[in-house]
């Protein structure tokens, strides 16, 4: 069996804008981190997606310096979103090292929440992002036409917009978010033989408006794809956007450093 290719080390930092840190507990938390550390991964968001893992991520926010965190219910787990969960939320968006609300959004491909009980969780998120002043994260799945209608609704209120993460819907919603000023992230999925589709959205979206993620630990990019996903694998995504939009890595990674810096961290 021949060795996989070691992971590129690129002079430029790279912030990682979505995974979910709270899947990895103990040693093998501690030794991601510092696997990313080593390929020049210098930030991480940590993504907030059910009512149980608000606090985790608060508190992996909170206790190590090189990881933020977003607060936020998605779309699966719409069906447990309450008042006392949006309260929750609102309190614990308030902190510093709280970036977004997210991962907020509409999945019609598993509906495992009612899909008026999406809705509904979606929009109140999106006002709760509006009141913050807080960008979003957005999943949405087969559901373009629905998620192009929220949005219609709520951008014109938004001082903030935020990301679409994960992206892999049609170019009509594309060039709509792009049009509002959104971003759009791409991850390991670009990789993948079968994702087509994705490279040519990435071929149409600015390099102003790129983010890279990994959405680990799912959705590891080739050549590592059958491993657990992990943040130090984000190079491999950035040298792929690369090749896609035909631009330098020494162009891009600066591009989409600035691009990230600004949606979460206040262009700091």
């Amino acid at each position: 069996m021949s060795k996989k290719r070691a992971i590129p080390v690129f002079e430029h930092p790279i912030i990682e804008t979505h995974c979910h840190l709270d899947y990895l507990e103990g040693d093998a938390l501690d030794a991601a981190l510092q696997a990313a550390r080593e390929v020049n991964v210098e930030r991480i968001i940590t993504i907030a997606v059910s009512p149980d893992n608000l606090e985790k991520v608060m508190a992996l926010a909170q206790r190590y310096p090189q990881v933020w965190g977003t607060q936020g219910i998605h779309p699966h787990d719409a069906n447990d979103y309450s008042d006392a969960v949006d309260a929750q939320i609102r309190a614990n968006a308030l902190h510093a090292k709280i970036l977004a609300i997210g991962e907020i959004g509409l999945d019609y491909h598993y509906d495992y929440s009612d899909r008026a009980k999406q809705r509904e969780a979606f929009e109140r998120q999106l006002q709760m992002a509006i009141d913050l002043a807080l960008p979003i994260v957005v999943h949405t799945r087969e559901a373009d036409e629905d998620m192009e209608a929220i949005l219609r609704n709520f951008v014109g209120q938004m001082p903030q917009r935020g990301v679409i993460h994960s992206f892999t819907s049609g170019q009509v919603l594309a060039e709509y978010c792009l049009g509002e000023g959104f971003c759009l992230g791409f991850n390991g999925i670009s990789t993948f033989k079968a994702a087509e589709n994705v490279r040519e959205i990435i071929s149409i979206t600015p390099v102003e408006q790129i983010l890279f993620e990994t959405d680990a630990p799912y959705l590891t990019p080739i050549p590592y794809r059958g491993h657990k996903n992990e943040p130090k694998y984000l190079p491999f995504i950035a040298e792929h956007v690369a090749a896609v939009k035909d631009v330098p890595l020494e162009t891009l990674l600066p591009q989409v450093w600035k691009n990230s810096v600004e949606v979460f961290f206040g262009g700091v």
